[in-house]
């Protein structure tokens, strides 16, 4: 666990557009941000020994969790079940079966039922033991001590190198458990302040993407999941809404534009952030996230009308 832990973060930035950024999330071994959260979670919990030789790991997921929480349970040698929505992509399914976790599925876009049942298993087997997501702070602590850092770092050589007169302006992204926005969130509000040439504290605008359509139609899978669960709205200064369709266009647009095999979330992410870009043309550069790769949603693409 030690020396394979040492493979998760510290992903690149990718530069986007003339002022859009990203990190680069693909570069974590199963290749999602949701690395990083499972990673910080399991390692304090072997620390305080919570996970002993009979743990089963559980957890109810969208699908990135679980294909972390599939990989870190072959790595420890442990079984592992997933619960999540029967609508989630084929791939993701296939990448957590291959782990040799066991899928269980409940209705459409139903993550309710999902973490209800998670939370009904684990009252009733000693045996089971959950990173619980939506709801341990631990989520939030990670990206805090992780990505933060490696965003305020990055940013500030990448800027410097490109000799740019604009600043670092916003940080835009879609909020799932809501533990990435709330992590660099105070990462930049209590760990950093980023100071102007006359002394005063600049401001960093954090951007909420959000899917157009409702949680229960919606097709971006990793976001809006139906609550805000460790998110507080009140730290977010200006939500975008992206359809689904303009998601997956964008998506593909990185595909073949760009050359980066990103998922549906990452190209709502930079549709939201070329939004925000056109907006505010003088409040500087954004960077965003590009949370996983996109071979989990061949089929998503494949059958996109475009």
């Amino acid at each position: 666990m030690n020396r394979f832990k040492y493979l998760i973060g510290n992903t690149p930035i990718v530069q986007i557009d003339k002022r859009i950024f990203a990190k680069f999330e693909t570069y974590n071994p199963s290749g999602s941000v949701k690395d990083r959260m499972i990673a910080y979670i399991i390692e304090d919990a072997l620390k305080t020994n919570k996970i002993t030789d009979n743990t089963i790991l559980l957890e109810a997921t969208s699908g990135n969790t679980g294909i972390a929480l599939a990989m870190f349970a072959a790595r420890l040698g442990k079984k592992a079940q997933i619960i999540m929505p029967c609508n989630m992509s084929e791939e993701r399914k296939q990448m957590m079966a291959l782990f040799g976790a066991e899928i269980i599925e409940v209705g459409f876009n139903d993550f309710k039922s999902a973490i209800t049942l998670r939370d009904n298993m684990l009252k009733e087997n000693k045996d089971y033991w959950s990173p619980l997501q939506f709801s341990n702070p631990l989520n939030i602590e990670c990206h805090r001590m992780t990505t933060g850092p490696e965003i305020s770092s990055g940013m500030f050589h990448h800027l410097r190198d490109a000799r740019t007169s604009m600043s670092f302006g916003a940080f835009v992204h879609g909020s799932g458990t809501g533990g990435t926005m709330m992590g660099v969130w105070e990462h930049f509000n209590h760990d950093l302040h980023i100071v102007h040439e006359n002394g005063t504290i600049k401001k960093i605008n954090f951007v909420l993407t959000v899917p157009a359509e409702s949680s229960s139609e919606h097709g971006i899978q990793g976001i809006n999941d139906g609550a805000d669960f460790l998110l507080k709205k009140e730290v977010v200064d200006e939500e975008i809404k992206i359809k689904t369709d303009d998601a997956i266009e964008c998506m593909l647009r990185l595909y073949k534009d760009k050359g980066l095999m990103v998922g549906i979330s990452s190209g709502a992410n930079v549709a939201a952030s070329r939004k925000w870009a056109k907006q505010n043309p003088n409040k500087g550069n954004i960077i965003t996230m590009l949370c996983d790769r996109g071979e989990r949603y061949m089929h998503s693409s494949q059958n996109y009308k475009h």
